[in-house]
């Protein structure tokens, strides 16, 4: 299969397409077929080596993506191949063709959305609960502050602080960002 390989840390040009063996799941693995993959800020921060969390080389960059499962592990119980699913975990990278994953970082992608939604739901939102929720407690009839409203984040905490019933302020740095988040 096809995948991005980086070799040694640095700036965009490290991420070299190369040929590399499919990976095969086992227990609770499951391979995707990927059909779009989500690209966040920390993958830049991870390409780099300057991260906390850098991987060890060489690695296939990209946690989130939506695909089709393609086969699964023997202890896989909620996932067959065929299924529609995204992904914020994966084991593998999910920039290349096929990317392992744990069958506890998948998610069913409903008939009516597109991958590309898929590969961009998990980090956004699950970052944007954690903070709005789970670290600032917010609540019903509170007020907040989303800076940087029109990004994948703030999209994401403008959606959730709407729903759950509080007044949202947001910035945004472009007309057409503004106008996004209107």
């Amino acid at each position: 299969m096809k995948a991005i390989v980086v070799r040694e840390f640095g700036v965009p040009e490290v991420m070299k397409l190369e040929e590399v063996e499919t990976p095969t799941p086992t227990g609770s693995q499951v391979l995707v077929k990927i059909e779009a993959a989500g690209v966040n800020p920390v993958d830049t921060y991870l390409r780099t080596g300057i991260h906390a969390h850098a991987p060890g080389l060489p690695y296939t960059p990209g946690k989130d993506g939506a695909g089709i499962v393609e086969a699964v592990g023997e202890n896989v119980a909620n996932f067959e191949p065929g299924d529609r699913v995204y992904t914020a975990g994966s084991i593998s990278g999910t920039y290349a063709e096929y990317s392992l994953c744990s069958e506890s970082h998948l998610g069913k992608l409903p008939d009516n959305r597109s991958f590309d939604a898929g590969a961009g739901i998990w980090t956004p939102y699950a970052t944007s609960y954690r903070a709005l929720f789970q670290k600032a407690g917010a609540s019903a009839g509170e007020t907040v502050l989303v800076h940087g409203a029109s990004g994948g984040v703030g999209i994401a905490a403008v959606q959730w602080a709407k729903k759950a019933g509080l007044t949202v302020i947001g910035t945004a740095s472009s007309e057409d960002g503004k106008k996004l988040i209107e």
